[in-house]
Parts: C-alpha cells; sequence; structure tokens
C-alpha cells in the first residue's frame, strides 16, 4: 500500500509496552492502531494517524534488534511517516551489552537525525543529573536491580547508554530544560558541535518538564523515551488529528478465560498471591520443569476439569530468592527460554480448550502469548486503571487480552480485567 503520511510511527522494545502508549494515543483522541509485523504495517488501517509497532528487541541480540528496528523504520518512512519514536522502558532496562544504543543509532542514521534526545521519564521514574530515580530510590537501589534478563546496577543513564553505544553520550539538565526552547535549542546545537549526539534529558514534572522535551523533540525525526513523551508530541499535533471518542469497551470475545504470568517482580508476586485466593492457580516449578518434559501436558491436564468452571492462571513467576535458585541451575538465559516456553506451548493448549480471554503478566510473555497466537494487529482500548494492555484481535474466531508490564497494576489487577472481559460479552447478550 502507498504512502498515508502518520503523524507519529512508535516502535516499542516490548509488547506491554507498545500497548500502554497506544493506550495512552487513543485517550488523547488518536486513531492508533497496534501491529507486530511487516505484512500489518504494509496493509495498515487508511484511517489511521499514528501507529505502535509492538517489538521485541529488549532481550534480543544486538543484531537481531537493529535488524528488525531498521526493517519497521524502513517501512515506517514509506508510508510518510513525519516522525519515528524509539519506546523502551521508564527503568531503561538495558544492560552494557543491550541494545537501546544501536537501535537509536540505526534509526538517528535512517531518519537523517544529527542528536537524539533520550526522555525515560514516566510514573514514578524521573531523571536528574543523567541519574534515573524510581519512587525517590535511585536505580540501581530498586527492584529493577533485581530483574532477571536486564538487571539494572547502574543508576547514571550516561555512563549505562555511553557503554552500549558508538557514539557521544551527553545529558540535558534541568536548568537548560526550563530555559526557553530556543535557549535549550541553542544549548544542543553546541553540544552537537562538539560532537555529543545522544541526550539524556532530565525531567521531573510532566506538565513542566515533559511538554517542554515534547516542543524541543516536535520538529525532529527521530526521538526516544519511555511512555510518556508520545502524549505530549500528540497534544502538539492535535490539529492535525481527528477528535475521536476514547473507547474503554471492545467487541467480545465469548470462551473462558487464563491468567498467564511471567513476570517475576514483587507485584506480580503479591498479585497472584490475592488472585489464588479466589481462583485456582498452577504454579510451574521450573526447575523441575527443565527434568520434566511433560510439564506442559500435567498443566493442561489440570486445566481441563478447571477452566470450564472459572477463570484459571497458570504461572512461572518466582520471587528473589527462587530467581537466583533457578538461575544459579539453569542459568540466566536458559531459565528465562524455559519459561517463556512453557507459557507459550500452555497458551496454544488453552486455546485449542476454548480460552479467549487472556491476561497476561510480563512484557517478554505476553509477545510470546500474542505471537503464539498468531495475532499481528490489535484493537487497543483508551487508557484507564488497567494501565493500557486491554486490547483486542477480531476475526471469525476474536481473542481479547489484557497484558500489563510485571511492575503494573493495583494488587487486584488480575480480578479486574477478568471483569472487563466478562463486562464486553455482558454488553452484547
Amino acid at each position: 500500500m502507498g504512502k498515508i503520511l502518520l503523524e507519529l510511527g512508535v516502535i516499542a522494545d516490548d509488547l506491554t509496552g507498545a500497548l500502554m502508549v497506544a493506550s495512552l494515543l487513543q485517550k488523547e483522541g488518536v486513531y492508533c492502531p497496534l501491529v507486530t509485523s511487516l505484512e500489518a504495517l504494509d496493509n495498515l488501517d487508511e484511517r489511521a494517524e499514528a501507529v505502535v509497532i509492538g517489538c521485541k528487541l529488549r532481550v534480543a541480540s544486538v543484531e537481531e534488534a537493529v535488524a528488525e528496528a531498521r526493517s519497521f523504520g524502513n517501512m515506517l518512512l514509506s508510508k510518510g511517516t513525519k516522525r519515528i519514536y524509539y519506546k523502551y522502558s521508564a527503568l531503561f532496562m538495558s544492560t552494557d551489552k543491550g541494545n537501546i544504543g544501536p537501535v537509536s543509532e540505526c534509526l538517528m542514521k535512517l531518519t537523517g537525525a544529527d542528536h537524539v534526545l533520550f526522555c525515560p521519564r514516566w510514573a514514578g521514574c524521573t531523571v536528574y543529573m543523567g541519574r534515573l530515580f524510581v519512587n525517590h530510590l535511585m536505580l540501581h537501589e530498586s527492584g529493577a536491580s533485581h530483574d532477571p534478563v536486564t538487571p539494572m546496577t547502574n543508576s547514571n543513564l550516561v555512563e549505562v547508554l555511553q557503554a552500549q553505544s558508538k557514539v557521544e553520550v551527553g545529558f540535558v539538565p534541568l536548568s537548560v530544560l526550563h530555559r526557553s526552547v530556543s535557549e535549550s535549542r541553542k544549548f544542543l546545537k553546541v553540544k552537537v558541535k562538539g560532537g555529543t549526539s545522544f541526550f539524556i534529558a532530565d525531567a521531573l514534572d510532566d506538565e513542566q518538564d515533559l511538554a517542554r522535551i515534547a516542543e524541543l523533540a516536535i520538529d525532529m525525526p527521530f526521538s526516544t523515551g519511555a511512555d510518556g513523551l508520545p502524549v505530549y508530541l500528540a497534544r502538539l499535533l492535535v490539529k492535525n488529528f481527528s477528535s475521536k471518542e476514547s473507547i474503554n469497551i471492545l467487541p467480545p470475545a465469548p470462551g473462558y478465560a487464563a491468567v498467564l504470568a511471567g513476570s517475576c517482580s514483587g507485584k506480580t508476586n503479591r498479585q497472584l498471591k490475592l488472585f489464588e485466593k479466589n481462583y485456582p492457580l498452577y504454579r510451574v516449578d521450573l526447575l523441575e520443569a527443565s527434568r520434566d518434559l511433560k510439564v506442559v501436558e500435567d498443566v493442561i491436564d489440570w486445566a481441563k476439569t478447571r477452566v470450564a468452571v472459572s477463570p484459571i492462571g497458570v504461572a512461572t513467576t518466582l520471587d528473589n530468592e527462587g530467581v537466583v535458585r533457578v538461575q544459579k541451575k539453569l542459568g540466566r538465559e536458559a531459565a528465562a527460554n524455559l519459561a517463556e516456553d512453557i507459557l507459550g506451548e500452555v497458551t496454544a493448549r488453552l486455546h485449542n480448550l476454548g480460552v479467549r480471554k487472556f491476561i497476561v503478566a510480563g512484557g517478554e510473555t505476553s509477545g510470546k502469548v500474542i505471537g503464539t497466537l498468531g495475532i499481528d494487529r490489535l484493537t487497543v482500548a483508551a487508557f484507564d486503571h488497567l494501565g493500557g494492555g486491554y486490547c483486542h484481535a477480531q476475526g471469525a474466531d476474536p481473542i481479547s487480552l489484557v497484558t500489563k508490564a510485571g511492575g503494573q497494576g493495583e494488587e487486584n489487577f488480575f480480578a479486574q480485567a477478568i471483569e472487563r472481559l466478562s463486562l464486553a460479552d455482558r454488553q452484547v447478550t
């Protein structure tokens, strides 16, 4: 298909982040589909004013991540996309061998940008003097340091990004950001002339700091950050969008409901403890599963007698001690791959049992589930208390999902998600 002149194309490094941004843009009245494949992007709805692409870049190899980002970037440009935004976690989940730097270098070159802003400001996450804080704790003092895949042990984002980048990294301090836009641009121009290409942007406050960063980024062909900046870009572009009503209830997906949890965050652990007080939950023992190839059969045998009675849950989730124990035995990458493979196979088998409502905890797990189900385009509901992960795949056999990043959601998130999906069914009966 030809050009449709998109105002904004977002490449997200995981699926839950993609859904979050799409839902926030939908709330702003922007018609913003979500796709996960080049084919779906090429056949994008011509009504689209923006698009979000859900990728699996965060834990991919540098070579794979750059190749995928380049492919999507080229197609976005062929669609006449005016601005490309690379979305990553507000926790900047990326080690010294991570992908944020290499992907950004690729997209910077592709778009012809001479410098790039990095703005991970989002709920609970602030940046000051290039350091990332999480609820007033420095990043390395927060739970992010225990992440089983991308442990964040350095709060200095300039150092984190520099370690994985070929170009020079600097930062934009608040003192500069709080000057006029023209003066801030002069600061950037001088730094770029001096050899700096990447800039971590300080940001403490949404209305003041994010809004100012958006003003700096609005005329750039490429920028990066977490979930919040696209909202402020959209507000500057509001005159270019057709005003649309926010939708919080999507079409129904008749069938059973299941929770699938792969995240090992403290929040997901607490949510599961509350969930299993009211619903059956199968906790997969990864060490046992590494020795027993029949674990999926065991899960499905267990599910067969329960799924028609009430929503069920299947989890590979562990607490911090469990994560350390399993990684020590299996290795970090092998443990993560095992959990993902199990939940992927369980997803396919639960679908065969009639599950059409999936509630998923964890960004990588969400990507695995949606990939397993063969979904490459989604309609996304407007952001609300579910945190932006409510979406629907239309077709002859529709499927609805509510996904969440590990650290998101209220304690009763799973019950809230089940109720929302059930409400969609009731509205057509």
